[in-house]
């Protein structure tokens, strides 16, 4: 059944919308979270498994220590309380790619509550605040075959893969988030991106959106402007970027806004986001705590973290990427405009550690964003992964400073590099890309080139000196590129002077 979508304008000059944002992020220890398994995206199906993940009997589980002191990390980083004593529960409901048909996560006892973290949306400052992060376990995944939407209806069989089941997983909850209505999208994107750069940071997940190593549940409700009940929230699952975020709380925001235009109730249910088309689908209808029938874990000890190792570990914190962001701004002189571009294509840490190779930060910018972003976007790759690395990039850049190539040669220089023919000197050497540093045969080009246009010679004698870039012109492809054009503009000059 179609659903009536009330234009965005019209829903933010009715209502307030509440928002929840429920982060997932996977955690990257070498095994699952309760068990030796590797924890490893992908492979062949039902290879990462043993007793324990696949649920048989008397299989007990083990808790991850590395996935613990990720944990606490995390939480200290989200300005988190870490809980002195916390155990694992039981979380009940049929689970057709959980083997054990539950789930093993925290409930009332969480390992971090009472956070927050500050997000800037257009030049306003948003804080989060943090209810709890807390320890649990991923799912399988299920594979439905046949049909049109490889959903499970309509599909003719299922498959299920439990390397994945087990997997550690820290899910970031917040409390309502109330902020101004035409704000609600964009503060949604901004928080999951900044907590994205702050996983990333820590070192504790690879924060992988387009994977599923991070991924957010979006949990949003309407209420008539004025009112302060908090309305009836829909929770849009596993959306898995941060365009998606923005795009799913903006169409759940219309659809509540046509239901209640309506005289309708809002479905309280879980929903999907379709990322074709940026709209929602119904899931099932879901379910409060107490439907899950939570029970302590039986066969798991408490986890009792000693405030020493709490206080060790908040040493070994990051800078806070937004500090971290501003910093660097200001020392590399980076105007606003380069600087979004920059942590757009998730450049700056390259760009950094090009600097640190004593290449000029514009340089490192120009490099990494305007050139390297457009191949490692050609490849379908991230850019970390476009097959040139930060000191490379710095030998090249040196050698442009140089003068030993220019910035065209360049360009031909990381063709090499990204084809593996060695390093960027042995590049030139091997394709014959130095520039022409001899004046002979830049003044033999140059007399080539005024007199097949004699004219441009009087127009320069005569002062037009910009005349000269159509020699110049002229040379550079004589030269195939390799002449210096600041020298053959210096030699035209004094030849015609």
């Amino acid at each position: 059944m179609s659903e009536t979508l009330v234009p965005f304008d019209e829903v933010i000059a009715k209502y307030d919308p509440a928002l929840g944002l429920e982060v997932h992020v996977e955690l990257n220890t070498n095994t699952k979270m309760f068990c030796g398994c590797p924890a490893l995206f992908g492979g062949e199906p039902n290879t990462h498994v043993c007793p324990t993940c696949l649920g048989l009997p008397g299989a007990m589980p083990v808790v991850n220590g590395k996935a613990v002191e990720s944990a606490i990390r995390i939480g200290l980083a989200l300005n988190c309380s870490i809980a002195e004593w916390c155990r694992f529960a039981r979380k009940n409901y049929f689970y057709p790619d959980m083997p054990k048909n539950f789930q093993t996560s925290q409930y009332d006892e969480p390992i971090a509550f009472d956070g927050w973290l500050d997000v800037e949306v257009e030049g306003e400052t948003y804080r989060i605040e943090i209810e709890r992060a807390h320890m649990e376990e991923d799912t399988g995944k299920s594979t439905h075959v046949g049909g049109a939407t490889g959903r499970i209806h309509g599909a003719d069989y299922s498959l299920v893969d439990y390397n994945r089941a087990g997997i550690p997983l820290i899910e970031i909850v917040t409390r309502p988030i109330l902020v101004p209505a035409e704000k609600a999208p964009a503060v949604a994107r901004a928080y999951v991106g900044q907590l994205r750069d702050l996983i990333l940071a820590l070192g504790v997940s690879d924060a992988r959106m387009d994977q599923g190593s991070i991924r957010a549940d979006v949990n949003l409700s309407l209420a008539p402007k004025g009112e302060t009940k908090l309305g009836t929230r829909s929770e849009t699952k596993n959306v898995n970027s941060l365009r998606s975020v923005e795009r799913a709380v903006r169409f759940e925001m219309s659809r509540h806004a046509g239901i209640l235009d309506a005289g309708g109730s809002v479905l309280q249910e879980t929903r999907h986001f379709h990322e074709d088309t940026g709209t929602t689908s119904s899931g099932r209808e879901k379910s409060d705590a107490e439907d899950y029938r939570y029970f302590p874990e039986p066969d798991l000890v408490p986890v009792a973290p000693s405030r020493e190792w709490v206080e060790e570990l908040r040493g070994t914190l990051p800078e806070n990427p937004t500090q971290r962001r501003a910093r660097l701004q200001e020392e590399y002189g980076f105007s606003d405009l380069e600087m979004r571009d920059v942590w757009a294509a998730g450049a700056l840490p390259l760009i950094e550690a090009t600097v640190a190779e004593g290449t000029a930060p514009q340089s490192a910018r120009k490099w990494w964003v305007a050139e390297l972003l457009r191949r490692a976007n050609d490849a379908g790759v991230e850019l970390a992964e476009v097959g040139v690395t930060p000191k490379q990039v710095a030998e090249v850049q040196a050698l442009v400073d140089a003068k030993t190539i220019n910035d065209k040669l360049a360009r031909q220089v990381f063709d090499g590099l990204i084809a593996g023919e060695g390093t960027a000197a042995e590049v030139i050497e091997k394709r014959g890309l130095a520039l022409v540093s001899d004046d002979g045969p830049l003044l033999a080009a140059i007399d080539e080139a005024l007199a097949a246009q004699p004219d441009i010679a009087e127009k320069i004698r005569g002062g037009n000196h910009a005349a000269a870039g159509a020699v110049i012109g002229a040379v550079m492809k004589a030269t195939r590129g390799q002449a210096d054009a600041a020298r053959v503009r210096e030699l035209i000059l004094e030849k015609l002077a």
